[in-house]
């Protein structure tokens, strides 16, 4: 109990200060209320995602919309577009956590299969050539960068909608590409929120892990009971 309310106190203490922190910012006129409307129901999202709350996907849905506006004003149309292809990812995800397991049942925490994880690998790194051309053909900013991002986050949204464990370990690294890149681009703000994004995750990953760990041992327990437990 001491360990869950311990977690629970950092998740929440991160998100209210993305809040505080976009609120003052967009107030002084360092960043637009859209840019910070972004970063609020990012972190939320993020949250929400690690406790496994399936609440993550509208949050989300809203947090897409407001996200894209905001790439394609920075000239990152990849990310712009990678938008629109997250709301879709974010219904189709929706329903596989709801009806996604055995029996038309809730998914559970699970790794990734030999077959999936080398279909990923491909698919990302044939993502990333095929929009690294584009994106230079069209004069897009820092096209390579944006490129390899798109197609990780593609690749960790679909493990993240199979409830993969290995979704934080894609995730992990593209934060770490995306707040150079985006203080790079003068998106300071959003920089910050990637960087609130790659600690959660880190928490997620420890998260899923030890819920994924307790699956196992006692697989005859609700997906609710062992995630009380986990925490």
């Amino acid at each position: 109990m001491i360990r869950q309310a311990h977690g629970t106190l950092i998740l929440l203490a991160l998100t209210t200060l993305t809040g505080a922190l976009a609120a003052g910012m967009a107030w002084t006129g360092r960043a637009s209320w859209l840019e910070a409307a972004s970063f609020v129901t990012g972190a939320v999202c993020v949250w929400l995602t690690v406790r496994e709350n399936i609440w993550n996907f509208p949050v989300g849905l809203v947090n897409v919309c407001t996200f894209s506006v905001v790439f394609f004003r920075a000239g990152l149309y990849a990310d712009a577009g990678l938008q629109v292809v997250y709301f879709i990812l974010g219904v189709v995800g929706w329903y596989m956590w709801l009806y996604g397991g055995k029996h038309r049942t809730r998914l559970h925490v699970g790794l990734t299969g030999s077959l999936e994880r080398s279909a990923i690998i491909v698919a990302v790194l044939v993502g990333t050539l095929l929009l690294w051309r584009l994106l230079s053909a069209v004069g897009g900013s820092v096209s390579f960068w944006d490129a390899l991002t798109t197609a990780l986050s593609l690749g960790a949204q679909w493990l993240l909608n199979r409830k993969r464990l290995e979704s934080w370990l894609l995730w992990i690294t593209v934060d770490l590409i995306y707040v150079p890149l985006y203080i790079y681009k003068g998106l300071h703000l959003t920089a910050l929120l990637y960087t609130v994004f790659l600690v959660m995750a880190a928490m997620g990953l420890r998260q899923w892990f030890k819920t994924w760990a307790l699956q196992r041992n006692q697989p005859t327990l609700p997906a609710t009971t062992i995630m009380e437990t986990a925490t």
